[in-house]
């Protein structure tokens, strides 16, 4: 059984893997030929291996920077990060975490092709974590194994799709269209970010991050490659000179001079945006047509929910912007924790980074510059306050140095736990049924709306034709 477990984790915990195998049988249904099924099939592959090769880039130019930080303002506390957390919770909870996870991609494809959240969510490795953190909050209600693959599929399905359809108002601002959804752990953060957004746009006149009116001599920072690489090395240097060279030099770089090596970091972490972004034109030029199979012959009109680096090529601008928006939220954040007194939450550098960035895009598509910034920041608030909301109910994980990271960790598992807390194990049950009843309710409503329009329609074409005579 747990070999078999391996395998299909092995299989499903990649989205690369995930995505080909959504592309090969999109190509296949439509009929293509052998050739164009093999070279999409193969393209995503690759598409998405390059992004996260990107998001590797990214992440390892991040993490000198976490540690530098706390080193040099001496913060000592619980740092969210999805890796660590989870690496704990399945000393316990894998076996549980890996079934819930298998079961609840099942829940998942049935509610997208029955109801009219349409959502194939293809980021199966946050959908993993997800599933752990599900485990957990049942385990510590006192579940029965079974009982807790029971109800933690069920619990998986349902986010699955509600996560994706709370961004999708704001990815069709992004994109154009509405082919593409959002599939990530932060997608409740960056939906309240874009609320704000268009919340506080005005009238308006806030210029897009993409339209920057530049001198000649600054023409350079049109591109962005340029502009990532001097920000980040301006961050890198002033956290560093904080840090101090003795430190750096030390602890991080081996010996090597810290002002080269954080200009190095730097420029890393831009040539990781460079990758992220060829690996996505390549995946939307593939995964769209592909999956048109895919809503036409198995699970009518669905969108694949994509992770979050999918809309970084929007508005990279927006990138830059919102990543360090959100982390000036984080430090806020942070900073208010210490004055209350409370359990202090480190702002995770990859985390702000990840859905800062998206929140950036989502705000600057529904309220410009300013609401790139407003978006990030109200998201680096969330995903600072609640894993601190969220300790109580982990249990004995919650007392780990680590804890779930984006937001979506925080309002569903803050809402299972707060069933748990309120009723035990029969709310928690009733809620997630509720959940299921309230998908099917909203289907039939919007069902009969639609239908209700389109008599409308039909009816005012009726009255108008004898009019044209």
């Amino acid at each position: 059984m747990d070999a078999v477990l391996d395998v299909l984790l092995d299989i499903f915990t990649k989205p690369a893997v995930i995505v080909a195998l959504i592309a090969l049988i999109g190509l296949a249904v439509q009929g293509k030929p052998f050739s164009d099924v093999l070279k999409g099939t193969v393209r995503t592959l690759v598409g998405f291996l390059v992004l996260a090769a990107g998001a590797g880039v990214v992440v390892g130019a991040l993490d000198p920077f976490g540690e530098m930080f706390q080193h040099a303002f001496d913060v000592q506390g619980v740092v969210p990060n999805n890796e660590a957390i989870v690496a704990q919770v399945l000393l316990d909870y894998g076996s549980a975490a890996a079934l819930i996870f298998f079961f609840g991609m099942i829940v998942n494809i049935v509610l997208a092709a029955t109801t009219r959240f349409k959502y194939v969510y293809l980021s199966g490795h946050v959908a993993f974590y997800i599933a752990a953190m599900f485990a957990v909050i049942l385990g510590v209600a006192g579940f029965e194994p079974w009982a807790v693959v029971l109800w933690g599929s069920l619990a998986q399905g349902v986010y699955m799709v509600v996560s994706p359809a709370l961004v999708q108002p704001f990815m069709r601002r992004v994109t154009g269209g509405d082919d593409v959804a959002l599939g990530h752990t932060g997608g409740t953060g960056i939906a309240l970010g874009g609320l704000v957004a268009l919340l506080t746009r005005g009238k308006g006149t806030s210029k897009s991050t993409e339209d920057l009116d530049l001198p000649k001599g600054l023409g350079f920072l049109r591109d962005t490659t340029v502009i990532v690489a001097l920000s980040m090395a301006l961050i890198y240097i002033v956290v560093g000179l904080f840090a101090g060279a003795p430190y750096i030099e030390g602890e991080l770089s081996d010996g090597e001079n810290f002002i080269v090596y954080l200009v190095i970091l730097a420029a890393t972490f831009s040539g990781g945006v460079f990758i992220i972004l060829a690996g996505v034109r390549v995946v939307l030029a593939e995964i769209v047509p592909a999956f048109k199979g895919v809503s036409e012959r198995l699970v009518k009109n669905a969108k694949p929910a994509l992770d979050v680096p999918i809309v970084f090529t929007f508005a990279p601008n927006a990138v830059l912007i919102g990543f360090l928006a959100s982390f000036v939220g984080g430090i806020v954040g942070m900073l208010g924790m210490v004055a209350l007194g409370t359990t202090i939450v480190i702002p995770g550098v990859v985390a702000h980074f990840m859905t800062g960035a998206a929140a950036g895009v989502i705000g600057n598509a529904a309220g410009g510059r300013r609401g790139a910034v407003l978006s990030a920041f109200v998201n680096g608030l969330a995903i600072t306050f609640l894993p601190l909301l969220l300790l109580p109910v982990l249990g004995d994980i919650g007392f780990a140095n680590s804890t779930f990271s984006d937001a979506d960790y925080g309002v569903f598992g803050l809402l299972l736990g707060g069933l748990s807390a309120a009723g035990g194990q029969i709310a928690i049950v009733v809620g997630i049924v509720a959940s299921l009843v309230v998908l099917y309710v909203l289907t039939f409503a919007l069902r009969r709306r639609d239908a209700a329009a389109s008599a409308d329609d039909g009816s005012a074409a009726d009255a108008e034709r004898p009019a044209r005579r």
